[in-house]
């Protein structure tokens, strides 16, 4: 339902620049508790969703790319967890674009709670247009404004892409472990 609710009332929220800060606030409900009666890995993840889909809607670049035949995809991301979130607890999810590649956009994402820092993720998406891969960041980013002379990738984000990748989708990438 959540995901119902963010697509009707996104743009009633005013446009906003995709190099600007997204901002939705949530209640942790019981479905979104583990086994420990804390907010599950897998919440955590839909809520990323949730912010990423609020900025890129309300950015203009959602319409755009339905436009244009394209689909983001999540190619990395990596969640760390500070605190735990438990029943009733009301958190925000704050999402910006930390920055680009040739490839990719960088975003970083974080759970609050009264301005404290909860979890934070860094996600790389990439967008795709069937049949024909990868669509250039030159192309993407002519969808959005134009970016912050001061908003650069940082290092650690491109050595981490480059760490965690996998093969391309056109080379072979088999499991073999042994036990």
């Amino acid at each position: 339902m959540r995901l119902f609710w963010l697509l009707a009332t996104a743009k009633r929220r005013g446009r906003l620049s995709a190099w600007h800060v997204s901002r939705r606030t949530y209640t942790v409900r019981p479905r979104d508790l583990d086994i420990y009666l804390h907010m599950t890995n897998s919440a955590y993840l839909s809520f990323l969703d949730l912010g990423r889909m609020d900025l890129v809607i309300r950015s203009g670049i959602w319409d755009r790319s339905r436009r244009e035949r394209v689909q983001a995809v999540v190619a990395n991301q990596t969640i760390t967890y500070r605190k735990s979130l438990n029943l009733g607890d009301t958190f925000t999810v704050e999402t910006r674009i930390a920055g680009v590649d040739e490839r990719a956009v960088y975003f970083e994402q974080r759970f609050t709670v009264d301005g404290e820092i909860y979890a934070e993720a860094a996600v790389r998406m990439r967008f795709i247009r069937r049949g024909a891969g990868v669509v250039p960041m030159e192309e993407v980013l002519t969808w959005a404004d134009p970016a912050p002379e001061d908003r650069v990738l940082p290092q650690w984000m491109r050595e981490w892409a480059a760490h965690t990748g996998l093969p391309s989708t056109r080379e072979p990438a088999p499991s073999a472990w042994s036990s």
